[in-house]
């Protein structure tokens, strides 16, 4: 059977680390990067005696994730030790939830080749992240660092609803964007502070029954989502297809090989020894919070795309990459205020600003911008009214990009305001005519090609600053086209 014959059938687990200053259970930083094992205390380290007190603002953070995903806030929840032995996980267990999480069923719009498709959200839980190890082949050693250990994490469990690697992947993206949106994580996969793992499996087309899944780790691109999770699909047919048997286990993807290999056995629930927290008290609440964060919702990334739609005007492709960053909409809105040009204001937000953000290589965001959106709308507007060419306009951007400075000031400073004057354009015109007679006459008997000779010399004669369409108005008028 081809593997268009058989049905994949995908769910993800994120963990997304919250942007806390502290850990979940202690005051030690979640500074990302820090030097190994400074971060740490004797509640993250797992010393006897110590006893764990919960981050408010995590608690703050989950029910706001999960207003915005549209779940059921439960109003108490219960904290679980999930006991295994890892180098990193000093303690021997993690302090998670299990059979009782803070949130349950909620939702995420994607979009397909085949228009919306809405992927379920079987439940969020809070819990503390491990240690990390580090590998040392060179002399053949293995380091902890104790540094990740007790940072706040998010996991959000989807149902088995994705059925192919694009549609996990923009589930990915999506569900990035919100969590972004919130404020509650960076969104960074290389540093896996938003990572995922992929739980795929496959059946012949026609049956209910899901096949056996396997759990694929070590994935923090969406590159590489998108390629394990296809080899995973196609490793899985061959085998069925040669009269063999999936396994139920851990597979790791092997970036340099493109290819999974196995990890250890999966374990269920009952292997994990899961049981209450003795040392946290379940957690209560309160309709107060839950409204306070209802209330601090920001406008998330899907009704915003719809929006700017609707009252700019503008196409999918545009809006979707305005709403793609909170800060990006928001300063594109600001724009919007003092420019009714929105598609073009959309144009340089995609053209010339764009690049100048890409070329500083992180550098400078749009949230550290020099300018302000007035400025930025206040050049459009030169360019608009003809008083600055669009080439020109460019040189101001950039300058104002670097510098911060006014871009009336700076037009001024080199001298780059464009004459939109009809007058003096014609004065300058009549004088290119009169001066090349004999190219008038050339034109004039059907050798059309030299127009852009008399559009050069008119725009040498006047050092680049005459309004190319006056300019161009004013010597078809003159040569009688």
């Amino acid at each position: 059977m081809p593997l268009s014959d058989f049905q994949p059938v995908i769910g993800l687990e994120v963990h997304a680390q919250l942007l806390t200053k502290s850990k979940i259970f202690c005051g030690c930083s979640t500074e990302f990067g820090a030097e190994p094992n400074r971060n740490t205390c004797p509640v993250c380290l797992g010393m006897p005696g110590v006893l764990p007190v919960l981050n408010q603002r995590v608690v703050e953070f989950a029910v706001r994730t999960g207003l915005a995903l549209g779940c059921t806030i439960k109003k108490t929840s219960i904290w679980s030790r999930k006991n295994y032995f890892y180098p990193d996980l000093p303690k021997g267990y993690q302090i998670t939830q299990f059979d009782q999480p803070i949130c349950e069923w909620g939702k995420l719009t994607i979009d397909t080749p085949e228009g919306e498709k809405v992927i379920n959200i079987r439940r969020i839980h809070m819990e503390e992240d491990a240690g990390k190890n580090v590998h040392d082949a060179a002399v053949g050693e293995s380091l902890v660092d104790l540094n990740r250990a007790g940072v706040p994490l998010l996991e959000i469990v989807s149902e088995p609803d994705l059925r192919n690697a694009d549609e996990a992947v923009e589930y990915l993206k999506a569900l990035r964007e919100v969590l972004v949106y919130l404020g509650v994580n960076d969104g960074n996969l290389e540093e896996g502070s938003f990572r995922c793992d992929a739980n795929v499996s496959v059946m012949r087309k026609g049956d209910t029954k899901y096949g056996t899944r396997v759990e694929l780790k070590n994935i923090n691109s969406y590159r590489f989502i998108k390629q394990a999770i296809e080899y995973e699909i196609s490793r899985h047919v061959d085998v069925i297809e040669a009269g063999g048997k999936i396994d139920q286990e851990t597979r790791l993807w092997d970036t340099q090989r493109y290819e999974s290999r196995s990890m250890r056995s999966k374990e269920e629930a009952h292997d994990y020894r899961y049981f209450p927290e003795p040392d946290l008290p379940p957690l209560h609440v309160a309709d107060a919070l839950i409204d306070q964060m209802a209330q601090g919702l920001p406008e998330l990334p899907r009704p915003k795309l719809q929006r700017f739609m609707s009252q700019y005007g503008l196409p999918a492709y545009d809006a979707k990459l305005l709403c793609s960053e909170r800060p990006l909409a928001e300063f594109f809105e600001a724009c919007a205020q003092h420019s009714k040009d929105y598609k073009k204001l959309s144009n340089w937000f995609q053209g010339e600003l764009a690049r100048l953000l890409n070329e500083s290589a992180g550098a400078v965001t749009i949230s550290t911008l020099k300018f302000t959106p007035a400025q930025l709308a206040e050049l459009l507007t030169a360019v608009e009214k003809g008083t600055l060419s669009n080439n020109a306009a460019k040189d101001v951007l950039g300058e104002m990009f670097r510098t911060g400075k006014a871009p009336d000031a700076i037009i001024a400073e080199k001298g780059l305001a464009q004459v939109s004057d009809s007058g003096a354009v014609e004065a300058v015109v009549d004088e290119i005519l009169a001066k090349n007679a004999g190219e008038v006459e050339k034109y004039r008997a059907g050798k059309k090609q030299i127009f852009g000779f008399f559009v050069g010399q008119v725009m040498k004669a006047m050092k680049g600053k005459g309004n190319p369409t006056l300019v161009n108005d004013l010597l078809k008028k003159k040569l009688g086209d």
